[in-house]
Order: C-alpha cells, then structure tokens, then sequence
C-alpha cells in the first residue's frame, strides 16, 4: 500500500494529511496559537472538590476549569504531590526518583474528598481538550511518551503493547525493559519498539527522563497555573505516533520543518536512512492542491459522502453522539434481489465510515444505521468487517454487533474536538444568498453521471447542457475535456450552454431531447 504524508506549514499552525493510494484517510491540525494540547503537563490548583461527582475542577489556566476524576488521579498521587512540594520548599535537589520516599498508593474506589482539598497543588496532565462548552479533562498519571517506550514516572509495573503477539519477543522485551527501567519508574513497552535493540529502546528512555529533567527544572520557580512541559513541535509529536506505519515519502513546504523532521526521525532510528523519505517542497502551487488533498477535504467533509457506487452517507452530529445513515442511492437498483442490493452497499459503506472516523476524528459515541439485512450470516459478515476496517484506527475503540433494528454501536477514544471544515461554497449567481456543492468536484460528478447512464442505462447519446463558462471550459485545448470523454467513453457527449444556468447547474437529455432524470 503507497501511503503519503503531507505536512502543509502556515503562519497560523500546521496541517498533516495521511494519504493512502491517493486517498485521504487522516487530516490534523495543530494551531500554533492553540495553549491546551493533549499530553501538556501542568501544575494545576484545585478550585472546588465535589463529593457527588467523586471529581475535582483543577486551574490550569483556562477560561474554564478542568474537570479531574477520581478514577485519573493515578494511585501514586500521594508521591506526585510530595514530589512537586519538596522541589518547591527546595527539600529535593535533584530530578532522580531514586531513593525518593514514595508514599503509599491511594485506594482504586475512594473519595476525592479524602485525597484532595481546595487549594492543593498538583501536577497534572491534559487527558481530553476543552470540547464544546467542556474544559480540559485531566489525568495524575503523568506518562512520557516516547519512540518506543511510554514512561511512567512513580509507576509500579512494566507492560508490553498488546499488539505484539509473539511470545519470545514479549518476553524478550521484558527482560530489556526490566533491565533498564530506571528506580521508581514504571514503563509501556509500545509495538514500534517490536524487533528493536536494547541500545536503541534505552536512548529513548532517555530522552524521555529528559523531559522529567525539565519538569523538575521548571517546577522550582512554577506557580499554578502554569505550564512546565509541552510538546515544542506539533507535527514531530504526530509523526511520533506514525512511525510505526511505512511511509513512501514525507513531503513538507517548510525548509526548516524538513530538517526538524530530518533529525526527529535519526533521532529515532538512528542509521536507518529513514530520514531520507523526508522532501522538502518548493513549486509554486500550494502542497495541498499539488497532491489534491484540498479536492479530497471537498469531498469528504460535508453532512453528505458519496461513494463510487452512487450510495452515500449522511453524517449527522448532536451534543451526545454521531448518526450515521447509510443509504443506496439510485444507482442500485440494477439487482433485483434486494437483499443482495443492501449486502453490497453496506460493505461498501463499511469503509467509507472507517475512513470517516478517522479523518473528522470522531469520538464518543457513534451509531450506524445500515440498510436492513435478513440473512444472520450477511449480519455477521457486516460485524467482521467493520472490525477488520478499523483495525487501522490508533484510537481505542468499541464495536458492537448489529442490533435487531439494524444499529452498530461504536465508541471511540476522544481527546480532541473533532475536526469541522465547511465545503459549501458563496454562489457566485446568488451573491451569497444560498450555497452550492464544492465547483471542484462538478467534473468527477459529470464524469460519474455519464459512466452510469453510457454503461448502466444503455443511452445510444447524450447532450449535456451547462453554464457557458463551463462550457468554455469542457471545450477548451487541443485536447479538451470533451474529446478525453470520448476516448473514455467511446461515445461523443454533444455539450451546449444555457445563460440562464446557474454556474454548476447541468442536465442530460437523450437522442430524442427527452430530460434524463437521475
């Protein structure tokens, strides 16, 4: 599989998109304005404590407080608060957590009340972003995420991803890690580090007890609230959790983001050439529209995606969950047996939603209504395939089998808002009262109507009526539009203007100037 990254550099942020086989699975965009990321580590004070939640709202410096569970206060948050008041009170002169009097682990079903009061200072770790009216959520289970290695300072165990089955290399990398792990440190031995050498998992351990040298730096003069630690580049900390996909290559229209991303990956995999794939990206037109992500944004967000077939999806979004609707289309009716029919079309929803989910990085709760199916078998098979559709998704997830009224329940992690761009565009005949379909994508849908009316439909001819300006367009060149219709085709589409069209408005007629109605 040929997959691409893309990293577009603006002065208000930067946009990495995962291309797969020329389609855009995955978009994220990182403000460089934006204060609160997931993974920032702060020192917080606690505003209000309040028993019925078992919660507490902890200032961190947003407009709103965020929220803090008892379940994420991490059971060593006794020796986190120690840790943070001794450096304060200068009673602990170094970052080293040897030898440093831990104290007891806090109880899994306690009260807030008994852990925490107003006014206490703690040293916390943004969980979830603010979303909607929400602040940000928070964790006391402070982790370094690295390379190959997730550290966990306080921490008690070592554990080895799931996602790495083999036994022997299990074992193999417990022993590593076991080894290495530093006194008072616990650590996730994650899939990238799979095959990897102890020198190599032990350079990014320490890169990561760097960072708590850092913390203990900045917590000696920090007051809550403030910020002691953060990522200082975005995109490296998304290319961090890509790595362990292959990449064909890593373009960048940023001279000096290439050589960070350059050294971020030696860094990483030290001699293995990987940097290579990295490009710096220097035509005149934008990387977006070079490498057509901007066309596959267009396209795929919007409260309506089609799909290659002629069925589409309606995506709806509410406060509690996301709706999706699957629907055939009126291209689907050249199979009589209408079980058939809602099979074909479901599968070939199935991985449409899947790209959906990731691209929007839609989190919470999501509900499928597929079409109707009888067959037990055909329920089944739609379950296994979702499963196996998500099965490249890195965030955590749920799937439930299909209800008796057709629904597929998923939840999937949320830790940021979900992204929202709008693709209606201003019409140009209507001066803005109304909105249009994305213009870009009129040509693929002319292209798609004529494949299924030459093909399916049997027409013998057809006339297309357009704006003039479109017109223009489909006709202009040596080699227009119009003739490379012909050679795909093997038919000739006559192409006539109306003025009175507004600009993406077209029909079809046929050799009796018959309206073709789709």
């Amino acid at each position: 599989m040929s997959r691409e990254l893309i990293i577009n550099a603006t002065p208000s942020g930067v946009e990495v998109a995962m291309v797969e086989e020329g389609v855009l699975v995955e978009l994220h965009q990182e403000k460089s304005n934006k204060d609160f990321s997931v993974g920032d580590i702060y020192v917080g004070q606690v505003k209000k404590v309040v028993p019925g939640l078992n919660a507490a709202f902890v200032d961190i410096g947003f407009e709103k407080d965020a929220f803090l569970h008892y379940t994420d206060l991490s059971p060593q948050v006794k020796s986190f608060r120690k840790y943070v008041a001794n450096i304060q009170k200068d009673k602990w002169q170094t970052s080293s957590l040897s030898n440093f009097p831990v104290e007891p682990d806090i109880v899994k079903t306690g009260k807030i009340e008994e852990v925490l009061s107003k006014k206490d200072h703690l040293l916390v770790q943004v969980l979830k972003e603010p979303i909607s009216s929400k602040g940000p959520r928070l964790t006391c289970e402070i982790t370094l995420a690295g390379r190959y290695v997730v550290v966990a300072p306080f921490g008690r165990s070592i554990s080895i991803s799931k996602k790495i089955k083999s036994p022997d290399e299990r074992k193999r990398l417990t022993e590593i890690a076991t080894a290495i792990c530093p006194e008072n440190y616990g650590m996730i031995v994650r899939t990238a580090a799979e095959g990897k050498k102890a020198n190599q998992i032990q350079n990014d351990i320490k890169r990561q007890i760097d960072k708590w040298q850092k913390i203990y730096e900045e917590l000696q003069h920090a007051a809550p609230p403030e910020k002691v630690l953060s990522e200082t580049n975005k995109s490296a900390g998304i290319l961090r959790d890509f790595m362990h996909v292959p990449f064909d290559k890593i373009m960048v229209n940023d001279r000096e983001l290439t050589e960070e991303l350059k050294a971020f990956i030696y860094s990483a995999e030290p001699g293995a050439g990987k940097e290579r794939q990295v490009s710096y990206y220097n035509k005149r037109t934008p990387i977006f529209d070079y490498f057509k992500v901007n066309r596959g944004i267009k396209s795929s967000f919007g409260k309506t995606v089609n799909m290659p077939s002629g069925a589409y999806l309606v995506i709806e979004h509410t406060e509690a969950m996301h709706v999706i609707d699957v629907n055939s289309g009126y291209k689907m009716g050249s199979n009589s047996n209408q079980e058939t029919n809602a099979i074909t079309v479901n599968l070939e929803a199935i991985n449409e939603i899947s790209r959906q989910l990731r691209l929007r990085d839609l989190g919470g709760l999501i509900v499928i209504d597929f079409i109707d199916v009888r067959d037990p078998d055909h329920k089944k098979m739609i379950f296994r395939r979702m499963k196996e559709a998500m099965e490249e998704d890195r965030a955590r997830h749920t799937i439930l089998p299909l209800s008796k009224f057709g629904l597929m329940q998923i939840t999937r992690e949320r830790t940021r808002p979900e992204i929202k761009i709008s693709t209606a565009e201003r019409c140009p005949c209507c001066k803005g009262t109304g909105k249009v379909k994305a213009t870009i994508l009129l040509v693929d849908e002319l292209e798609s109507n004529m494949s299924y009316m030459l093909k399916e439909m049997n027409f013998k001819n057809l006339r297309l009526t357009v704006h003039p300006f479109v017109e223009a367009f489909i006709k202009r060149g040596m080699i227009s539009l119009q003739w490379k219709w012909f050679w795909k085709f093997k038919k000739w589409i006559v192409v006539d203007s109306n003025e009175n069209y507004h600009l993406t408005q077209y029909l079809f007629h046929n050799d009796k100037d018959e309206e073709i109605k789709l």
